[in-house]
């Protein structure tokens, strides 16, 4: 009877291995707000989801590294559901700190941009398998808004 039961969870556990699971990937990062207390960038993932039902998400985790160290992390919880076969665009919010800006200073003095590495985990809660975390990562650069993009230039005309 026990060999059966063994068979049984190897079985399963092939199944479960092989079976399409959601994918998801960073399409863009970019600057959102700029407020009295952060600044906050925005990031689009897209998640396919493969099955015929919609899957809820239980959570989405971020770490935002700049320079070799975390300047920001979070977590967003129930941020809604993946529509069911079919692509979910997701809009993740990363706060990040004005004083951890400052900090930054050699990489942005360089080139007026954030070198960075963005690392998202979304948490969705599968029928029968129970939560699949879904890892994906991101580098790139952000280019810091000037004085004159924030509030215009002002050319004099004659």
């Amino acid at each position: 009877m026990a060999g059966l039961i063994d068979k049984a969870k190897e079985f399963v556990a092939e199944k479960v291995a092989n079976m399409e699971k959601p994918e998801a990937t960073i399409k863009n990062v970019d600057l959102k707000d700029i407020g009295c207390d952060c600044i906050t960038y925005k990031a689009d993932v897209n998640v396919s989801n493969p099955y015929s039902t919609p899957i809820p998400i239980c959570e989405i985790s971020y770490t935002f590294k700049s320079a070799g160290r975390v300047i920001a992390q979070g977590t967003i919880p129930d941020p809604g559901s993946l529509k069911a076969n079919a692509d979910t665009m997701l809009d993740v919010g990363v706060k990040v700190p004005h004083n951890v800006l400052v900090s930054l200073v050699k990489d942005i003095g360089a080139d007026w941009d954030i070198d960075y590495e963005l690392n998202i985990i979304l948490t969705v809660d599968l029928p029968v398998v129970g939560n699949l975390n879904i890892p994906v990562n991101s580098c790139g650069e952000i280019k810091l808004p000037t004085l004159s993009s924030l509030f215009g230039s002002k050319t004099a005309t004659t």
